[in-house]
């Protein structure tokens, strides 16, 4: 059977009429090239150059074998381009679980960024709460998510993405609502909304470590299901509350005050995946060095 490789020897052959330059130039040794001419030349029962000890001249089977062979390998090379084509639109795409708390312009302009970047890798991205996003990890069902937080688990790698600046949130009609900015005593001497940990684990562990690393412990006035019902409850005056920065960022609300904080804290974004006993996938890695550049 005649191969591929039959023709791109005869080519390079035919183009440099010298084996040791064709030999070179195809990354063999001359006596195994000159086996492969020897063997089209059999197969086919042809003579494709005239031999002489100073010379290598093409017979005229020569020359007609190398139009068709040229035209072949371009047709050859056509071919692969547009199956890759297709490969590359049709290829698995990177599944994202998006933690429904992460509400964030930055993850906006991370995802745009990297279609920017890898656009021959789709994204695919699915929103669930912490325990849904763990799940979904675990049983690889995404490759890879964002999160306040989850819940520990020596098969979960959480990995820092980004810090935003904490702010407070008030009612309009709050006596702070005014100030240019608060501090922590100020806003913690009113009751705070806080957020439940069964739905939102790494949002309460990380705002409840700031809350406790105050010197006056805050009264907990509830503790709200959801970011809608959490901002609802601020909003209504039942009590004060704190959120990212980022996250603020993306609301157009009338109804509540954001007010910086005097002294700095942060809510950290965590990359979060699965960790894999002998290695990423290699799409998988590009995705985590791309995050991690915008930190």
């Amino acid at each position: 059977m005649i191969e591929f490789r039959h023709l791109r020897h005869f080519i390079a052959v035919a183009e440099e009429l010298n084996f040791r330059r064709a030999a070179e130039r195809v990354h063999i040794d001359q006596t195994s090239l000159s086996r492969t001419i020897r063997d089209l030349e059999d197969r086919w029962g042809v003579t494709l150059f005239f031999r002489t000890p100073r010379s290598l001249v093409l017979t005229p089977t020569g020359v007609k074998l190398l139009a068709h062979a040229r035209s072949l390998l371009i047709r050859l090379e056509r071919t692969k381009r547009a199956v890759r084509a297709v490969d590359a639109r049709y290829r698995e795409p990177l599944r994202i679980g998006v933690d429904e708390s992460t509400v964030q312009p930055r993850l906006a302009k991370c995802l745009s960024q990297w279609r920017g970047r890898a656009p021959d890798i789709p994204l695919e991205l699915t929103e669930m709460n912490a325990e849904e996003l763990l799940v979904a990890l675990r049983n690889e069902e995404v490759d890879i998510g964002f999160s306040f937080g989850l819940p520990d688990d020596e098969a979960i790698v959480q990995q820092p993405a980004w810090h935003s600046p904490m702010v407070a949130i008030l009612s309009p009609e709050h006596e702070l609502a005014g100030r240019q900015a608060v501090s922590w005593s100020e806003l913690l001497a009113f009751p705070v909304i806080t957020y439940t940990a069964v739905l939102h684990p790494g949002l309460h562990q990380q705002a409840a470590r700031i809350l406790g690393q105050q010197p006056l412990s805050p009264v907990i006035a509830a503790e709200a299901r959801t970011l809608s019902g959490y901002f609802i409850r601020v909003a209504m005056g039942q009590g004060v509350g704190i959120a990212d920065a980022d996250h603020v960022s993306s609301l157009q609300r009338g109804d509540i005050v954001v007010i910086p904080l005097t002294e700095s804290a942060h809510i950290t974004t965590y990359v979060v995946h699965k960790s894999q006993r002998f290695g990423l996938a290699e799409a998988l890695q590009r995705f985590l060095s791309h995050v991690i550049t915008l930190t």
